[in-house]
């Protein structure tokens, strides 16, 4: 997905566009929420269970409380304590305020990933009430409202969600690089900075602080939690880490690990992120790595049992699947009929009879073209001379600008070796990329980085006199996108081909 022109690049712009956006709220929890704030007979606690179903109104109160405009130093650390400091005349106002849509028309994006908090919301409940009771508010909170600048990202922008499912999880791009080309920031940079401007509880900022700027401890707790079949062993490299021993016990790590949780299960639970997250909360509670998933998995199933949503997808649902079964889906970017007209035309020009180009620069210039038209977002096409001594390069789309004068000798790659041999056609994907990647020069790997890659060496007069890379920005390429490309190789073997037999 290409990012828009409007989207904020800097953290500062950021906060100024998020720190207005609105969250929606269904209609029903509005009704029912207006119901409850009019019948005095409610006690605070009531009305903020309740609030749990409207996690704008929830996100709202709190910010509300702990606004600089209230004059008090100390921040409410739960909805009810916020609700108290608010009142309930605020509430309501602020409760008018929201835009009140059916559930179906709210963002989908919004949606889930605030089922994602409720999910955490319950494993915190799960895994944490029993042991940390007084200071349940603390935790349910906590865990609720983790991910709300996330919340109020995604209504403005729900697009968003799609893109990172599609290359974070599906295609397994860096979430840093996917973060900065779609934020130009790092998520949870801009999450840590909403936090503290919007006042927070502390223990979010806690998490995300550790998340953004003290991960040491984290790694080093990873670590140890690695180890989860030997307890001993554990609690013996803790006692000698008296400091991360003493991180490791603070209950604020608690709603930290269990969003963690949350988001991990929403790809897979077997999943090596969420394997990572489920070892560290066996150590934080000092349970075996089974037992641990025995109350996920229960904890899940009761989360389930209280969302009822048709079209949105809770990781209860995978329990019932084959294990290595996952939800999500590629999708196949379709080219638009823009691409495909230019792509029709830089084809015709290279099948017309007889060659419409007077030198060998225009014809590669129409198949650059044509390869971009086709799909195709990073190309490069090298000239093989007579005696196949040296490639040089004829034309570059998307790479480096050193890539105009790259000049490389073939004999010292076997990969090019046999593409030059002959004609011939080699798909780079992860399943062979440790194969071929030694073989390839340093500087094509380079310019290519990543582990999807076409290329293709053509022919003219039974010989190879050219040599073509292409890919879709190191993505994974659909086979639309495959076909596409052989297709315009085609036209490309018929120009030469038609080129060369000029004026004859």
């Amino acid at each position: 997905m290409l990012k828009p022109t409007h989207y904020p690049r800097t953290l500062k712009d950021w906060l100024k566009q998020l720190d207005g956006q609105l969250l929606p709220a269904s209609n029903e929890s509005v009704i029912t929420l207006r119901h409850a704030l009019a019948d005095s007979n409610r006690s605070m606690r009531e009305l903020a269970d309740l609030m749990q179903r409207c996690p704008a109104l929830a996100l709202g109160v709190l910010r509300e409380a702990n606004s600089k405009s209230s004059g008090l130093s100390e921040k409410a650390e739960s909805l009810e304590a916020a609700i108290s400091r608010v009142g309930i005349k605020r509430t309501e106002t602020l409760l008018s305020r929201l835009t009140a849509l059916p559930e179906l028309e709210m963002p989908k994006a919004l949606r889930q990933i605030q089922l994602i908090s409720l999910h955490a919301s319950q494993q915190a409940k799960g895994l944490f009430g029993g042991r940390l009771a007084r200071l349940w508010q603390e935790v349910h909170w906590g865990s609720l409202l983790f991910l709300s600048p996330v919340w109020t990202l995604l209504a403005a922008y729900p697009e968003l969600f799609d893109a990172w499912e599609q290359r974070v999880l599906l295609k397994g791009e860096p979430a840093s690089k996917v973060e900065q080309d779609l934020l130009g920031v790092p998520l949870l940079k801009l999450c840590l900075a909403m936090s503290e401007q919007w006042r927070l509880p502390e223990w979010i900022i806690l998490g995300y602080r550790l998340l953004v700027s003290d991960r040491r401890l984290l790694v080093k707790a990873l670590h140890i939690a690695h180890n989860n079949e030997h307890l001993v062993e554990q609690q013996q490299c803790l006692d000698a880490d008296t400091n991360l021993r003493r991180w490791l016990t603070q209950p604020a790590n608690s709603i930290l690990l269990a969003n963690c949780l949350a988001v991990s299960a929403h790809w897979a639970w077997d999943s090596q992120h969420s394997l990572r997250w489920q070892q560290l909360t066996g150590l934080f509670l000092q349970l075996p790595l089974s037992d641990l998933q025995q109350q996920l998995h229960q904890n899940a199933v009761s989360s389930a049992r209280q969302i009822t949503s048709i079209d949105l997808w809770h990781p209860a649902e995978a329990l019932l699947w084959p294990w290595q079964a996952r939800h999500l889906q590629a999708i196949v970017e379709q080219p638009k009929p823009a691409a495909i007209s230019e792509w029709r035309q830089q084809c015709g020009q290279l099948l017309a009879q007889p060659s419409a180009f007077a030198n060998v620069l225009q014809l590669t210039s129409c198949a650059n073209h044509a390869l971009l038209a086709c799909g195709m977002r990073r190309v490069l096409i090298l000239l093989a001379d007579r005696n196949h001594t040296r490639l040089t390069a004829q034309q570059q789309s998307g790479l480096d600008k050193a890539a105009a004068n790259l000049s490389l000798e073939p004999q010292q790659s076997q990969v090019l070796r046999r593409l030059l041999s002959a004609p011939a056609q080699l798909r780079l994907s992860p399943a062979n990329i440790a194969q071929f990647s030694a073989t390839l020069p340093g500087t094509l790997k380079s310019l290519f980085n990543g582990e999807h890659l076409l290329i293709r060496s053509i022919a003219s007069n039974n010989r190879v006199v050219m040599l073509v890379f292409a890919d879709q920005g190191g993505q994974a390429m659909s086979e639309v996108s495959v076909q596409g490309f052989g297709k315009t190789v085609q036209c490309i073997e018929r120009a030469l081909s038609s080129f060369a037999n000029r004026g004859r």
